[in-house]
């Protein structure tokens, strides 16, 4: 009688083990998903709130509306232009890296990526900021932006010395 009592207890305790394990599971996939979520919130309200501001400034939508490789911008525009695309880089390693980490879907780096592809990164600006960048990052990163952007083109023999740009853009 008593090992069957013993054999009982043991015999519930494994099922509430087992339940258990079953329960912090489903909790941590619930949690995975809560996290992935509140992080594609934040970087798609991020640039919600890009869009507003820009829509709601007149003096930066005539600044975007500009041809920046035609038209000669003014010093604190340079700077404007210079911060700008410093935001864009910045959010665009957040989403490759939340993206990598599947913490985001890859529409969100996409969608980002569409904006650097309009050629702003092609000028001499764009690819001055992005050697400034460049060390931060590792080399698969590198990799895949400079594809992604530059499409092959050679941005190596970019010298910063003999650049218009860097030499008018902090004037």
């Amino acid at each position: 009688m008593e090992n069957t009592i013993l054999l009982v207890v043991q015999v519930i305790t494994a099922f509430c083990v087992i339940v258990s394990v079953f329960y912090l599971g489903v909790q941590i996939n619930q949690q995975n998903k809560i996290t992935k979520a509140q992080f594609g919130f934040s970087l798609t309200q991020r640039l919600y709130d890009r869009f507003f501001q820009t829509a709601t400034d007149p003096r930066f939508c005539d600044l975007l509306s500009k041809d920046w490789a035609v038209e000669e911008l003014s010093a604190s525009q340079r700077w404007q232009t210079g911060f700008y695309i410093n935001a864009l880089l910045v959010d665009i390693f957040d989403a490759y890296d939340k993206s990598a980490a599947g913490l985001v879907e890859s529409s969100q780096l996409e969608m980002r990526m569409n904006l650097l592809r309009t050629g702003m990164m092609k000028l001499p600006q764009g690819k001055m900021l992005w050697n400034l960048w460049k060390p931060t990052r590792d080399g698969a990163f590198i990799e895949w932006f400079e594809n992604e952007i530059f499409q092959g083109e050679d941005i190596w023999g970019f010298d910063l010395r003999e650049s218009d740009a860097s030499k008018d853009m902090f004037r």
